[in-house]
């Protein structure tokens, strides 16, 4: 009785038994593994319709990437410079060319260091939203998003000197030249694609105190 049901079944659905050997003694196991879905090995999907589907998923978890990339970058580029507008370190979180580079830093060089101390320490330049702030003969500068809270970019400087000022002791310009690799590792303990991933001195300093030692 069970076998003419599901014969008719079979009949119904326009499958090949030959093909599809679920009801000649291999039901029993089959719907023990499969259990009440065991009847999706009945359907068999149209490759055109799977590559269409799968196309329009990837283009979707593309699409949901890119944004995602956009909301969570808010540092584009950190630079240090001296009074006299040369750049000591520049770490950018963005592609740009060497000559996009070089003329970008020139104008916002020029345009920090024109300003007096009366004014705030906010520049909007381009579609960057400039955030600096000068410490002895060093400027600090970082370039985020419109949308980035300027106080908060102002916090990060201040624990980026201060970090430096643990480990160099009251760093200054001559600190950035001679120990270049050592200030681009506090920056990369600090800031991952743009995002600020660690806050903590102890936790920024201990990789390059290990690297001391084992130097």
């Amino acid at each position: 009785m069970l076998l003419y049901r599901h014969s008719r079944l079979v009949c119904r659905k326009k499958i090949n038994l030959q093909n599809l050997k679920v009801f000649c003694g291999q039901f029993d196991t089959i719907h023990k593994y499969w259990g009440p879905n065991w009847k999706l090995l009945l359907h068999k999907p149209d490759a055109n319709q799977l590559r269409s589907e799968r196309s329009a998923k990837s283009t979707e978890y593309r699409r949901e990437g890119e944004k995602g990339k956009s909301k969570k970058m808010g540092i584009r580029f950190i630079l240090m410079v001296n009074k006299q507008g040369q750049t000591r370190l520049a770490q950018y979180y963005e592609y740009l060319t060497l000559e996009e580079r070089r003329a970008l830093e020139g104008e916002i060089v020029r345009k920090c260091l024109a300003r007096n101390e009366q004014q705030c320490s906010f520049v909007e330049h381009r579609n960057y939203k400039i955030v600096y702030r000068r410490y002895a003969s060093l400027f600090f500068l970082v370039g985020v998003d419109n949308e980035e809270n300027e106080l908060a970019i102002l916090e990060f400087i201040h624990l980026l000197v201060e970090t430096m000022d643990r480990h160099f002791g009251n760093v200054c310009e001559l600190d950035i030249m001679f120990h270049l690799e050592k200030a681009h590792f506090m920056l990369e303990e600090m800031v991952m694609n743009g995002c600020i991933v660690e806050t903590s001195k102890a936790n920024i300093l201990s990789p390059i105190q290990l690297m001391d030692k084992a130097s």
